[in-house]
């Protein structure tokens, strides 16, 4: 029995009014947060409070060793995660057999994936800070965050290089190509947009995050920029969550510009991210 053309349409605008509806509930409430910091916000942000050293228990001056605590924390995990991130989705996805075992290591990834971020920052702190003596630093704090995002980097590239066609592969290895040199000549470059996405999905969570930096790096007070990799340093999230809850009198327009110095650091990684994977799946060949 054939459906009606006139009730398939209406059916259709009514699923295409629901779905615009449901996109509107989700995206609406965000705009309305990030317009809020915007306006509450913009009025602390100068050259002093982007450049300066914090003063008066953080109630004057600016945010600078922030920044580059922020940046620094952020750079070392990318350092430490995307290698071994990368090889083990290389591993899964080219090499490993569908075992028991590795069924077992994905699985293990998945749930991983879900595991709230304050317990990474008990098992740094037991780990790196007291068991291998890296003390409170910039170090210990790197590889935490590295951890955590270790599930999601390796599950995002896992999928990108298993959506590259087959039959790549297949002519690498009719020409007489080996499996490693069709992985890196052919299949990482065509699965590379995938790849940076999940990689930046996962260094934005190592910028955004608290708990990991509480146990193994941040520090409270140090209008001071690190030395070295062991040194402690400050950090956006931890400085905005201690000068919100733990110091009275503090200006609403310091918390708001600090916020939304986060959030602006947190965007403008996400566009690059987006402009690089851009030009790379216009490159791609499928």
């Amino acid at each position: 029995m054939r459906t009606n053309p006139i009730r398939r349409q209406r059916i259709e605008r009514a699923g295409y009014a629901l779905l615009s509806a449901a996109a509107l509930a989700v995206v609406l409430p965000i705009l309305l947060v990030i317009a809020a910091i915007l306006v509450r916000g913009i009025s602390a942000i100068n050259w002093e409070f982007l450049t300066a050293m914090p003063r008066n228990g953080m109630k004057a001056g600016g945010i600078f060793p922030a920044i580059i605590g922020t940046l620094l924390l952020t750079l070392g995990t990318a350092v430490a995660a995307i290698p071994v991130g990368v090889a083990g989705a290389i591993y899964l996805a080219e090499y490993a057999r569908d075992t028991w075992l590795t069924r077992a290591i994905r699985l293990a990834v998945v749930n991983l994936a879900g595991i709230p971020s304050v317990v990474y920052g008990l098992f740094g702190l037991g780990l790196f800070v007291l068991f291998l003596h890296f003390g409170t630093s910039i170090l210990a704090g790197s590889l935490t965050l590295a951890i955590m995002t270790l599930p999601v980097i390796i599950s995002t590239a896992e999928e990108a290089l298993r959506a590259v066609p087959v039959e790549f592969r297949t002519v690498s290895a009719s020409l007489g190509g080996t499996r490693w040199q069709a992985t890196r000549t052919i299949v990482l470059p065509q699965a590379l947009p995938g790849i940076i996405t999940g990689v930046i999905l996962g260094l934005l969570r190592a910028a955004g995050e608290t708990a990991p930096i509480l146990f193994t790096v941040a520090a409270f007070y140090l209008p001071r920029l690190p030395r070295s990799p062991l040194d402690q340093t400050m950090a956006l999230p931890y400085h905005l969550y201690v000068i919100v809850t733990q110091v009275p009198g503090m200006p609403p327009e310091f918390q708001y510009g600090t916020a939304l110095v986060l959030l602006v650091l947190v965007l403008s990684l996400n566009l690059a991210a987006t402009l690089i994977r851009s030009r790379f799946r216009r490159q791609r060949e499928w």
